[in-house]
């Protein structure tokens, strides 16, 4: 059996209390054996960004078909924990279109699944769709393996060629968010 032992810090003064659930029902706390400090319910690394990966790039991507393509805006990451939120945020360079009344559809995918579905950017008297679209998405991956977020688009209504990432830079920054 193991005892549990509460120190004081060498100027802390401060009391710790335990209290027992305000129910009938017997409860368990069972702590990880680990070296260091836990974090629980509100404690030290939940709610906090727990890492940040970035990258950028001034590739441009093409499409003539309402097929969805991946682009080159794409990034990995390795949450630490299956309860961590990944916050996504997506920066595109300009798009464009070569004929009137082309859409381009722009969609974020984790792995092979669609997380956020964009609505699509159309300005039929003009070969400007949208200056920098960015998407911001929080999501709920559930995993500790490597995971990729990728910005897809599409060509809605197959007239002319959309382009996205024209005579710009896109980013995307992914933040893994202790819960």
């Amino acid at each position: 059996m193991s005892l549990l032992a509460v120190q004081g810090g060498a100027t802390g003064t401060g009391t710790v209390t335990l209290l027992a659930p305000v129910t009938n029902t017997n409860r368990t706390l069972t702590l990880p054996d680990v070296t260091g400090t836990v974090a629980v319910q509100g404690g030290a690394g939940v709610g906090k960004v727990l890492q940040v990966v970035n990258t950028t790039t001034a590739t441009q991507t093409s499409s003539t078909t309402s097929s969805y393509a991946d682009t080159a805006v794409t990034l990995n990451i390795t949450p630490t924990s299956a309860t961590s939120k990944i916050l996504v945020t997506v920066y595109c360079g300009m798009c464009t279109k070569t004929a009137n009344d082309t859409q381009l559809n722009i969609r974020l995918v984790r792995g092979a699944t669609t997380v956020f579905d964009a609505a699509a950017l159309n300005n039929s008297s003009s070969t400007t769709l949208a200056t920098n679209p960015t998407i911001v998405f929080y999501d709920s991956p559930a995993t500790t393996s490597s995971t990729t977020y990728k910005i897809q688009i599409a060509n809605r209504d197959n007239a002319g060629t959309v382009i996205l990432n024209n005579n710009g830079t896109a980013t995307i920054t992914l933040m893994e968010i202790g819960v």
